[in-house]
């Protein structure tokens, strides 16, 4: 199940500050990363399964090895993990608990972006893309 419309796509950040907030609301990258890409995860061992909580982000400048990324946040998701199989997103029930748990949790990441300046508390774009298409470009 992918987050859509009221989270933190699109918002751009410096690959130190994401990963300081990121870590504050329990999401981790241990090794899930390349040179332009990072992923944040969040485990959830629950009676129904394992789910997972990801935050994917692509490098627009940088290089995620040095820690000198520039990162663009995609679609956050939430997935159910299979062995041997892996994360499945879509066609699958997830708890309703869990839903809102995560819910909270992005929303607590977009408020702290906010806090940096980086994200409209009101909209979804950061105010660098907000100014951009002001000005037209």
């Amino acid at each position: 199940m992918y987050f859509e419309n009221k989270t933190i796509e699109n918002v751009v950040v410096e690959q130190q500050l994401l990963a300081s907030i990121m870590e504050k609301n329990g999401l981790e990258c241990h090794g899930t990363w390349d040179y332009d890409r990072m992923t944040f995860d969040k485990r959830f061992d629950l009676k129904e399964g394992r789910f997972y909580l990801r935050v994917f982000c692509a490098a627009i400048s940088g290089d995620v090895g040095n820690r000198s990324a520039v990162l663009k946040i995609s679609k956050p998701a939430l997935g159910k993990y299979y062995y041997p199989h892996g994360v499945e997103y879509e066609n699958e029930v997830f708890p309703t608990h869990l839903v809102k748990e995560c819910e909270q949790i992005l929303a607590n990441v977009k408020k702290q972006l906010a806090e940096f300046g980086l994200i409209d508390e009101s909209s979804n774009t950061s105010k660098k893309q907000a100014a951009k298409q002001t000005v037209g470009v």
